[in-house]
């Protein structure tokens, strides 16, 4: 048997070194693909879940955005409007107010607590709605506020998010539209009447601060439609409140 020489032995560690590098390339590019594969099965997870969120408000909104008269809206009331900056309950010198008796169903203005919602809900369930007086300050603000019946919560449920959604996307609300359940406490809906807007408007110089012609508006309805609530929202935008400015 010949003898290996040294030439022999760097030759030999040399294609083990070769063979080495090729192995340890096959196992880097069998890593990246198994790598590519995963974030590809990942994005498309996430966009298929995108998608299908999307479809999910789509047919939410489709599903009230039929006839407009199937809604059986009752005209929009003009209500007399009192209690701006009137605050009373928690904080105030009237701190042991803790319920207020409004003039009509639901309020479009009023007394209310010296505090609103500024949470990033815009959307409240029975359990986590807040009290109305406090919902009555951001009527205050220019927030449109769509009460609705307490039986429809559940059911209700992708339907108000996906209105929200789109509502709050309108520049004449600027994200100050809430859905909130309407506590009976307060008296109870008209019959046949499940939902009802509100809003709390005013005439405001700009120079002076100084508020006049403060008038509420509501409009209860039977049914929920898209198109009710936009005009209404157009008809009454965030701006025309006695405080607009405010959160």
């Amino acid at each position: 048997m010949a003898r290996e020489t040294s030439r022999d032995r760097r030759e030999r560690v040399a294609k083990m070194q070769a063979a080495q590098k090729r192995a340890e390339r096959r196992r880097l590019l069998v890593v990246i693909g198994a790598c590519v594969a995963v974030i590809a099965i990942i994005g498309a997870a996430v966009a298929w879940a995108v998608v299908g969120e999307q479809n999910k408000k789509n047919e939410a909104l489709q599903s009230i955005s039929g006839d407009v008269a199937a809604a059986s809206c009752d005209p929009v009331t003009n209500d007399p409007a009192s209690g701006s900056s009137q605050h009373v309950g928690p904080g105030t010198n009237q701190a042991g107010v803790t319920k207020i008796e409004y003039s009509t169903v639901p309020p479009s203005s009023g007394k209310h607590f010296a505090v609103p919602a500024v949470d990033k809900r815009r959307v409240y369930t029975v359990a986590d709605a807040p009290q109305i007086e406090t919902l009555v300050h951001n009527l205050e603000h220019g927030y449109t506020i769509l009460w609705y019946d307490r039986s429809l919560e559940k059911d209700q449920a992708a339907t108000f998010q996906a209105l929200a959604t789109k509502i709050n996307a309108m520049k004449e609300s600027a994200n100050k539209f809430l859905v909130t359940p309407w506590d009976p406490a307060y008296g109870a809906f008209p019959a046949g009447k499940k939902y009802a807007l509100s809003h709390w408007a005013a005439d405001v110089d700009q120079a002076t601060g100084k508020i006049s012609n403060q008038m509420g508006h509501r409009q209860l309805c039977g049914g929920l439609n898209t198109t009710v609530v936009e005009d209404f929202v157009k008809k009454y935008p965030w701006s025309s409140a006695p405080e607009p400015g405010a959160a």
